[in-house]
């Protein structure tokens, strides 16, 4: 059986490490949105002035709702913020607004690894949904030899791999770009930059669990397909 075979231990690792991942994040969040920035500045106006300062001050920035629900949107080039975020002036909200402004910075200076992302993000979206239910059915439906539904279900989600293998790159340099934009700005200093650092890597850890899961994944759809 698909969904008993003894591959699907293959997935324990990496489902170990996204929930580890997941309570991390929730528990670091948690943890420096109680602590208050010296600069009582907000999210939303440190994400203002960074993309002001650095030339990207056609770039919105906007409230948006759901927790944890920061993202930049290249489309519409609108920066969004959530309520917990936006308004906050904590260390974790100053943390994430940095980071988003990040990804604007990234989209403005043409950043490689955030286009190529983007090039095949549409690829590798319909692969993501259409990959699995496509290798099953080449799985039950051909019981012998090679399978062209199997092949084009592998082909399908490498390319929602290599999407997620690109989004590591650009979120670490997102992290990165946004500590040093708060240092540089005079957001945040000493023991609160620590905070904030720590925020991002525990939201990074989610994205390698995240590449993680998928390439076991891909293995995983490999070993089947081979066996058959």
């Amino acid at each position: 059986m698909f969904f008993w075979d003894y591959t699907i231990f293959l997935l324990i690792p990496p489902m170990i490490l996204a929930l580890y991942a997941q309570q991390k994040v929730k528990g670091t969040f948690h943890k420096y949105s109680q602590v208050a920035a010296r600069s009582r500045i907000s999210g939303s106006q440190v994400a203002r002035d960074i993309l002001n300062t650095k030339g990207a001050s056609d770039v919105k920035v906007e409230e948006t709702s759901g927790r944890l629900s920061d993202h930049y949107d290249p489309r519409k080039k609108a920066l969004r913020l959530s309520q917990e975020v936006y308004n906050s002036h904590s260390l974790a909200a100053l943390g994430v607004a940095a980071h988003e402004a990040g990804h604007a910075l990234q989209h403005h200076s043409r950043y490689l690894p955030l286009h190529f992302r983007n090039f095949i993000y549409p690829v590798a979206g319909f692969g993501s949904r259409l990959a699995f239910p496509i290798f099953i059915a080449g799985f039950f439906f051909q019981r012998e030899g090679p399978s062209f539904l199997m092949d084009l279900g592998i082909l399908l989600f490498t390319a929602a791999v290599a999407f997620s293998i690109l989004t590591l790159p650009v979120e670490f340099n997102a992290s990165r770009r946004a500590l040093v934009l708060l240092r540089d700005g005079r957001y945040l200093s000493g023991e609160e930059l620590q905070g904030a650092r720590r925020v991002l890597s525990a939201a990074a850890l989610t994205y390698v669990a995240s590449t993680a899961m998928a390439a076991m994944q891909l293995v995983r759809m490999l070993i089947l397909r081979d066996r058959r």
